[in-house]
């Protein structure tokens, strides 16, 4: 195969409501990723969808007086314009609807059935309807699902089960195998241990209490499983079992397929399964992010907590939105919208740093030079922190792409924009402009085309992930179109000289914070927990002098963490639980955006051991563990100990 194709997946949406801003978050990562590849030469395809049966579907459609191909009809066309204001590029766009997709279900469902691996019984059991999934008794939490919380169905039915029990243990294989299949690493832990370990049922996959679904075309009562269905759009859009397969022969085993993490279960167990069966290679990677959270929670319908995005996008610009999604959420963790963090990330990162630099920068062009790119001496001295940091950072956004570190190649991006800021503050042009010794002219030409090639560096590095934004750039910079390209990059100086400048509008006009926030609070108003929970961390940054008595108090110890799992109610906290010498403790800790439960596992912390009890969303923390973070917020370590040393041994 070659090389230079890629492939890449979103899940496709269940049509039973509407999309909200946590959903965009998924195809607006799988699209940078996607436009990225193709910038660097590779031939991809994005695929993307809806999925449209279910007994769910059936229900909801029924409550609104509608056929189900009315309702999903519906939700489909709301969920295309949705992709369409944020530029998503997607190649393909499956409905499970679609004729082909049928006919290709129905060709698995028997090829497995003629195989042995699907064979009738009867199924009695929990089935959770909202997520459309199966749950063993042992599975339940407190008799509710464990991945939504609602009430289970207790369902008795004549089905179909399909024989998950005999590939488990070459799936477990596979997984240990290929550390790189289910990333992060966190999530391939979760499932060995929660589901493969402790051994595998055989899955239902066909009911009988509802018609919305893809008839078994050898035995008319029974629909196939939603999500068997589901799962084989990834090839049956490619043209398996049809008579074209060349997009499937082309572009099949997907490099990367993209997940919430609530489905990360049904694309790691049941969908590689399904494949061994089939005897088709597995995907390359399944990648299973985290949600795009409120403060205080999970964005639900149920709720009335959901943020629209086209209200987002109509106020702010499709580039901005995505912006904030890419840059605001660690990929693979849970990100938290706030009204204060959007409105943040576009005026000081987009308003101030980037649209200032280039409004200046250009403006400073038409003033000085008549609008026209200036002379320079891209070997001198003045201007070679910004050539050496432009000029390596290509190879920084590849490597952090390639780990699917989205928001770090945005920031290393920014790292260029802030260097290039600061060197108008120390190069001063308007002071050169003056031309009161000699060689100042000559110098600010210098100052303003390396500000220039900077900003024609961003505009080709940003290109995947705020497309509008770049193309804006390249046309008040005056570039040709041959220097838009990463193979544009290997050398500081493409810009011509002489090149014509033109100044624009500004490309992301500053935001008034205070009046801004007070409208976006009437849209989307906060969380009440979260505003205590944020008014405390306040409260808490404001810390006393203390004298030596004061400190003689403490007790720390040293705590080695031997549990570790999400608080689900909070957006930052995970509790651990913590061997103290002969004691064990349970403690919440506020570090759930750095660290996944399984890397802090293992580890020895310093623990302030003689704090009060204290209930965190009804779980009583019995101290706290001590970490070091930088001024803004966005790096935090865990204090531990340089050597190895026993648990419960007093810190001094």
């Amino acid at each position: 195969m070659n090389e230079k194709r890629f492939m890449i997946t979103t899940p496709i949406y269940y049509t039973s409501g509407s999309l909200h801003i946590g959903h965009c978050y998924t195809t607006v990562a799988a699209d940078a990723i996607a436009r990225y590849k193709r910038q660097n030469g590779y031939d991809v395809y994005f695929l993307t969808g809806s999925d449209e049966h279910g007994q769910k579907v059936e229900r909801e459609a029924a409550k609104v007086n509608k056929t189900p191909k009315e309702y999903v009809d519906e939700i489909t066309n709301s969920f295309k314009d949705v992709w369409k204001l944020l530029d998503i590029s997607y190649d393909g766009y499956v409905r499970t609807t679609d004729d082909y997709h049928k006919e290709t279900v129905q060709k698995i469902f028997k090829k497995l059935y003629d195989k042995g691996d699907i064979y009738k019984s009867e199924y009695e059991g929990h089935y959770c309807t909202p997520c459309e999934s199966f749950w063993l008794e042992r599975q339940l939490k407190e008799n509710c699902c464990p991945d939504c919380g609602r009430q289970t169905e207790l369902v008795r039915e004549e089905s179909y089960f399909f024989r998950l029990s005999n590939y488990a243990d070459r799936l477990i294989k596979h997984i240990k195998e290929h550390p790189e299949f289910i990333q992060p690493a966190s999530r391939a832990n979760e499932m060995l241990n929660n589901f493969l370990l402790p051994g595998l049922e055989d899955l239902c996959v066909s009911r009988t209490t509802f018609k919305w679904g893809i008839p078994v075309d050898f035995d008319s009562k029974h629909v196939v499983y939603v999500w068997l269905d589901a799962l084989a759009n990834y090839i049956s859009k490619l043209g398996y079992l049809s008579d074209d397969e060349t997009l499937f022969q082309k572009y099949w085993p997907a490099s990367v397929q993209l997940v919430g993490k609530e489905i990360v279960r049904f694309h790691t167990i049941i969908w590689p399964i399904m494949l061994m069966a089939l005897d088709i290679p597995l995907p390359k990677q399944v990648f299973g992010h985290g949600w795009l959270v409120l403060e205080g929670g999970k964005m639900s319908k149920s709720k009335g907590n959901v943020i629209d995005p086209i209200t987002l996008i109509n106020r702010y610009g499709k580039d901005a939105v995505r912006y904030f999604l890419l840059r605001e959420v660690p990929f693979g963790s849970d990100g938290v919208f706030s009204n204060a963090s959007l409105v943040n990330r576009i005026n000081i990162d987009l308003a101030n740093n980037l649209g200032n630099l280039l409004s200046r920068t250009v403006a400073m062009i038409e003033k000085y030079f008549e609008g026209n790119i200036p002379k320079s001496d891209v070997s001198s001295d003045l201007g070679k922190d910004l050539r050496s940091f432009a000029l390596s950072l290509p190879k920084t956004v590849d490597a952090n792409m390639n780990a699917l570190k989205i928001p770090e190649a945005l920031q290393s991006v920014w790292v260029l924009i802030d260097m290039c800021n600061k060197f108008i503050d120390e190069t001063k042009p308007w002071v050169l402009a003056k031309g009161e010794n000699e060689g100042d002219i000559e110098t600010l030409g210098n100052v303003l085309y390396h500000l220039a090639e900077c900003l024609r560096f961003v505009a080709v590095l940003i290109a995947p992930f705020l497309p509008d934004t770049a193309s804006a750039m390249f046309e008040q910079l005056g570039v040709d179109s041959d220097l838009t390209t990463p193979n544009s990059l290997t050398e500081f100086g493409g810009l011509k000289v002489g090149l014509a400048v033109k100044k624009g509008d500004a490309i992301f006009p500053r935001i008034d914070a205070k009046k801004e926030l007070e409208e976006l609070e009437k849209l989307f108003p906060s969380d009440s927990e979260a505003k205590e929970e944020k008014k405390a961390e306040e409260i808490a940054k404001e810390i006393p002098e203390i004298t030596y008595d004061d400190f003689a108090k403490l007790d720390l110890r040293l705590a080695l963490i031997t549990e570790c799992e999400e608080v689900k109610k909070s957006r930052s906290l995970l509790k651990l639980t913590l061997k103290v010498g002969n004691e064990t403790r349970t403690v919440v800790s506020g570090i759930k955006s750095f660290y996944a439960p399984d890397d802090l596992v293992g580890k020895t912390v310093v623990l302030v051991a003689n704090l009060a009890p204290k209930k965190l969303c009804g779980i009583e923390s019995h101290g706290m563990i001590l970490c070091a973070s930088n001024s803004d917020d966005t790096v935090l370590s865990a204090l531990t100990t340089l050597a190895p040393m026993d648990d419960g041994l007093k810190v001094r």
